[in-house]
């Protein structure tokens, strides 16, 4: 702000009695800017000071917006060999002969703050998932296959190589560019013990040193960089999270004691949310607040969190429940463990923390987190309230199809209006905060792609005669939603319906699915490929993810997959049923609900207990796409009465226009013949 500027808004803080002054408030405003929507939200104001007068809200929200007009200005220019080059330059003044960028944060998180996509400040990639490696003379950047496109159109050839992140990884990279004496430096915090176990062997096998680096380089070469995130942490009340933060400490303290632990830390923002109550603001699409804690065998917690985005309420929440730290204070702390056995995070924890404690003396035990499978089994009220978000949120998504119905079959929609008049229809929602996850909305060939994300290139019109694809979610109060739904705009071919078909049988045969205590998803995994197995075809993502409540959209431990899991389903857990099938260039269809596992009564003459699903979304299922002959008796019952379920749900809460789209939408098919 100018001189003047900055002396009013003093005046304006002394005349509220804020006890903060003009450069603390610009630092908190800062922080609010880099967290999830902090340009637009306004709920941060409380961070200030409670009770203040609307002459200095308005004046902070100014602030908000003179920042974000600033940083606008300030941000560099991308110029990738300039980056690549100052790196080099960097990294040679250190000794160091490269440097791994992988694009993570200190959390491992799948959305990541601003201040965190150091790979794309280097290397123009705005993927979800990827990294990079720069050495002297070499660099080479690694992405997955839903990014093979996109890393061509965004990063510069003559700069990197571009490699395949599974099939061509970044230790056979190292291992055929690495030189034996050179140096590989890693930023700790940003590896897991794993990860950097792996980096460690790669780089001993050809005689080469991994080495931690104190002050991560694009840190120190990023001039426009964000500030660390402050998104308001707000309490997570009862009625929402069913059991006290004191119970859920006790439950994780006892799990502590049965596997020789003293203390846990917790690197996974998600599991400090569920053991403490909380909900947070810092990253896109998941309420989380970042920071550590440490969970000691007393069931007493130690909170390493930012405490200038804990309002009041929030500290008076906390206040029995955890002693709050500042994060600065983590390192000293780790150092105090030395004659303890502490348990590690395999999926979340950077290797930072191993290198604290080990140098302390403590027991490092790394395995999974202990809040991990007690979080992911939801209790009754967070199930309800699970029930509750899904009836509210498949009454849009029936709003959403009636209007699709209408406004597309000319051609004149395109992908991004289509995303976005859903988006419009669940902000209606007072309980809505926002959306799960990037909504995919895949027309035609971009369905095909099972991770689509729509960009200004790829935006394309919902054409008649092609498939659309559109795979969404919300973030409630009361739950987390993701739900995707496959229609065709006008009329399908023989070949969409039969895939189509194929897709509903095995989502119909998971959803009936009946297993005994001790089964896990890995082993139902086959009930939805079947159907398409037997025409030669399959789907090459998993079938079911766990799912939050009011938390990560993709919650561990629990999954459906080919992939092996050792964890059982459990009562509570929530996940999606989503197979699909893909045609490349084409189409894609993909029919997800969510689903909850549940305990049933078992057949006479069971000699085990047997549990089976809930399914939670109720949306209908597009009609035109399905091809009865294709589908048994009972599956036609099972398609017949859950779309009687849907209309039933919905029937007194729709107007005559809406209600007449349902009843054709949900209306009962049959076999032509017998």
């Amino acid at each position: 702000m100018a001189i003047s500027g900055d002396a009013q808004l003093a005046a304006l803080l002394e005349s509220n009695n804020v006890d903060k002054d003009v450069s603390a408030v610009i630092d908190l405003v800062d922080g609010v800017l880099a967290a999830a929507d902090g340009d637009t939200r306004a709920d941060w104001i409380d961070l200030v000071a409670t009770s203040l007068d609307d002459e200095l809200k308005a004046a902070l929200l100014a602030l908000r917006d003179e920042r974000k007009s600033l940083f606008k200005m300030a941000k560099d220019g991308f110029d990738a060999a300039e980056r690549v080059s100052s790196l080099r330059t960097y990294l040679a003044a250190k000794g160091v002969d490269g440097f791994i960028i992988p694009r993570a944060d200190e959390h491992q998180g799948e959305n990541v703050p601003a201040r965190a996509e150091r790979l794309a400040w280097l290397t123009g990639f705005t993927g979800s998932a990827g990294a990079a490696v720069v050495l002297t003379k070499k660099a080479a950047i690694f992405v997955d296959g839903r990014y093979t496109i996109q890393v061509r159109q965004q990063v510069d050839r003559d700069q990197f190589e571009y490699r395949h992140l599974v099939d061509e990884p970044v230790v056979g990279w190292l291992h055929d560019n690495l030189k034996s004496g050179q140096k590989l430096a890693y930023d700790p915090w940003l590896h897991t013990v794993q990860q950097a176990n792996h980096l460690r062997t790669a780089c001993d096998g050809i005689g080469a040193e991994l080495i931690a680096i104190d002050t991560n380089p694009i840190d120190a070469l990023w001039q426009a960089q964000p500030a660390m995130p402050l998104g308001p942490v707000r309490p997570h009340p009862l009625e929402y999270a069913g059991i006290s933060s004191a119970d859920k400490r006790a439950q994780i303290a006892g799990l502590l004691g049965r596997i020789s632990c003293d203390s846990a830390i917790l690197s996974a923002p998600d599991s400090i949310a569920w053991l403490l109550n909380i909900r947070g603001a810092d990253v896109p699409q998941t309420p989380l607040a970042l920071g550590y804690a440490i969970i000691h065998g007393d069931a007493s917690v130690e909170l390493f969190m930012d405490a200038r985005k804990l309002a009041g309420e929030t500290v008076a929440w906390l206040s029995d429940e955890a002693t709050l730290r500042a994060p600065g204070e983590l390192g000293d702390a780790l150092k105090a463990m030395g004659n303890q056995s502490v348990r590690l995070d395999e999926a979340t924890a950077g290797d930072w923390l191993r290198m604290q404690l080990s140098n302390a003396g403590a027991a490092v035990r790394v395995g999974r987190d202990p809040v991990a499978l007690p979080k992911a089994c939801k209790n009754e009220v967070e199930l309800e309230g699970s029930r509750k978000a899904h009836k509210r949120d498949g009454e849009k998504i029936i709003r959403y199809f009636k209007w699709l119905d209408d406004a597309a079959s000319d051609g004149s929609i395109d992908e991004r209006v289509a995303a976005d008049k859903l988006l419009s229809l669940r902000a209606e929602d007072p309980l809505f905060r926002d959306s799960s996850f990037e909504t995919i909305p895949g027309s035609g060939p971009n369905g095909a792609l099972c991770h689509y994300r729509n960009t200004p290139e790829s935006n394309r019109n919902l054409t008649p005669g092609e498939i659309f694809l559109i795979d969404s979610g919300g973030q409630y109060l009361d739950g987390t939603t993701d739900i995707t739904r496959t229609t065709v705009i006008g009329n399908p071919s023989q070949e969409h319906r039969d895939r189509f078909t194929r897709v509903l049988k095995g989502h119909i045969a998971l959803a009936r699915a009946v297993f005994p205590v001790g089964t896990t998803g890995q082993q139902l995994d086959t009930l939805a490929r079947m159907p398409l197995w037997e025409a030669g075809l399959d789907f090459d993502h998993g079938t079911g993810h766990g799912v939050g409540s009011y938390l990560g959209v993709h919650e561990g431990p629990q999954r459906i997959s080919k992939a092996p899991n050792k964890i059982a389903l459990k009562p509570g857990m929530v996940l999606s049923n989503e197979p699909g099938f893909y045609k490349e260039g084409e189409y894609g269809i993909r029919i997800e609900n969510l689903i909850a596992v549940t305990e049933i009564d078992a057949p006479i003459g069971a000699d085990r207990k047997m549990l089976g699903f809930e399914t939670l979304t109720f949306s209908p299922i597009e009609r035109k796409l399905i091809d009865p002959e294709l589908m048994s008796t009972d599956e036609l019952q099972w398609l017949n009465d859950y779309h009687a379920q849907v209309y039933g749900m919905y029937a007194d809460d729709l107007d005559e226009d809406h209600l007449e789209w349902l009843q054709k939408a949900t209306a009962p098919i049959k076999k032509k013949r017998i």
